[in-house]
């Protein structure tokens, strides 16, 4: 243990260890995992719509055949990517309440606390406004405004926008939902009632608690000139903007990785945080046009191709010109999975995680390869991430699609690759040699001891 893994672990594996057994967090990376179909479902009707954009041949022939019925697929859009804050909404508070029965007992319903998320989440949907002293719906003229909904882009707070308020609401109801029945604020029914039937009572009176509760804080905001959902998104927007820079997407990258190091899943941990900033992030290029590199699965089509570390090259490497066996038998059990971005064999086989001669180019290999990547799509160089792919996409074909189809970004992501396998090479050749010389000198140690 040399000082700076055992700085990396006071410092950084235990506190994000016990912030990752948080009931809340455990709660929003469920949802992060649950709409992961959803947005992929969703970015491939998106990206199958504009790949005339891309390769404009094929423009007449589309427009001729296919967009005829595009109103028609892309509903499949709407209903996916245009309420992601409903799908966060319902798991944050189905798993939150699940959690609470199982790990203390609480005699709550986990459906029942789903429900009450959304209705709580559905109560922060219209917007108010003051008006001659009367509290009154936003409308305007503007016919995409109805009784203090936005109905554009389908209804806008439902959609990536509305993600960070779907969580907090959630977890504002379920909480308040565990208080009533924790202090047994509830309508007891008979044992003779059906389960279902007592469910539905057992919930009355906390909804009541939520719908009040929910009613004063929006009545107090609007009073003040704002609402619930603007007071709430100004943390959510600082943040956000962090992940637009080039120095945040660095210390996002560090992070993961350094939890790797001293053995935490860190795009687990991390992910449960950034998730929902990267689909507002891939929104935003979808809906202004945006050129907002850290959107989608950005990570995985370019910063860490072959898993955590951006590893596909280097386990290449090692499975057919490492000189030591235990690298190469390594490398080619591994080849494989790195394919497809999974990498643990090589994380914890090799190892990495504790390993002080591969620490630093699993620190740098990932940030380089993403700072290509940023610059690329920064500058224009390759289209913005429009469309979320399976993480374990090959490298290339995650950048292609996710950019809606821009071939440039084939390129990029084997540049990347590249790249992470020029840092790796002159640590893991240290390394392998080391390996080398202990694996020949094992004979020769073993029969002086014999």
């Amino acid at each position: 243990m040399n000082p700076g893994f055992v700085f990396l672990q006071k410092y950084l594996m235990t506190p994000m260890a016990k912030i990752s057994q948080f009931k809340i967090v455990r709660a929003v990376m469920a949802a992060g995992m649950a709409s992961v179909p959803f947005s992929i479902v969703g970015s491939m009707f998106l990206v199958f719509n504009t790949l005339p954009s891309t390769f404009t041949g094929l423009e007449g022939f589309f427009q001729d055949t296919v967009f005829r019925v595009s109103n028609l697929y892309m509903i499949a859009n709407t209903a996916t990517i245009g309420i992601l804050a409903l799908y966060f909404n319902f798991v944050v508070g189905y798993e939150l309440t699940k959690i609470e029965a199982d790990e203390t007992g609480l005699k709550v319903n986990a459906l029942n606390g789903a429900m009450l998320s959304v209705f709580a989440f559905f109560m922060t949907i219209p917007e108010l406004v003051m008006e001659n002293g009367y509290m009154v719906l936003l409308n305007a003229h503007d016919k995409f405004l109805y009784n203090g909904v936005h109905l554009e882009p389908f209804v806008l707070r439902l959609g990536t926008s509305g993600i960070f308020i779907a969580i907090v609401m959630a977890i504002l109801a379920t909480k308040l939902y565990c208080m009533c029945v924790r202090r047994n604020w509830v309508v007891k029914m008979p044992e003779t009632v059906p389960l279902g039937v007592s469910r539905s009572f057992t919930a009355l009176i906390p909804t009541f608690v939520i719908a009040f509760t929910v009613i004063i804080i929006n009545g107090i905001f609007v009073y003040l000139g704002t609402d619930i959902f603007n007071i709430i998104s100004i943390p959510f927007s600082f943040v956000t903007e962090l992940t637009k820079s080039w120095l945040g997407v660095m210390v996002i990258l560090f992070l993961i990785h350094a939890l790797w190091v001293v053995g935490i899943h860190g795009a687990s941990i991390i992910g449960a945080f950034i998730t929902p900033i990267m689909l507002v992030n891939m929104n935003e290029n979808i809906s202004t046009g945006a050129q907002i590199p850290f959107a989608g699965e950005f990570n995985n089509s370019f910063a860490i191709i072959g898993g955590s570390g951006s590893t596909l090259l280097m386990t290449f490497f090692i499975a057919f010109f490492a000189r030591s066996s235990q690298l190469k038998i390594l490398g080619r059990a591994s080849v494989v999975p790195a394919i497809f971005n999974i990498n643990e064999p090589i994380i914890f086989g090799m190892p990495i995680v504790y390993n002080p001669y591969l620490a630093l180019p699993f620190f740098l290999a990932p940030m380089a390869a993403g700072t290509l990547g940023y610059f690329a799509i920064n500058t224009g160089f390759i289209q913005p991430i429009i469309a979320l792919i399976p993480w374990p996409s090959p490298m290339g074909l995650g950048a292609f699609i996710s950019t809606g189809g821009d071939y440039k970004a084939i390129f990029v992501a084997i540049f990347a690759a590249i790249l992470a396998l020029l840092i790796y090479l002159p640590f893991v050749k240290v390394y392998d040699s080391k390996l080398y010389k202990e694996e020949q000198s094992k004979p020769v140690t073993d029969a002086v001891m014999e």
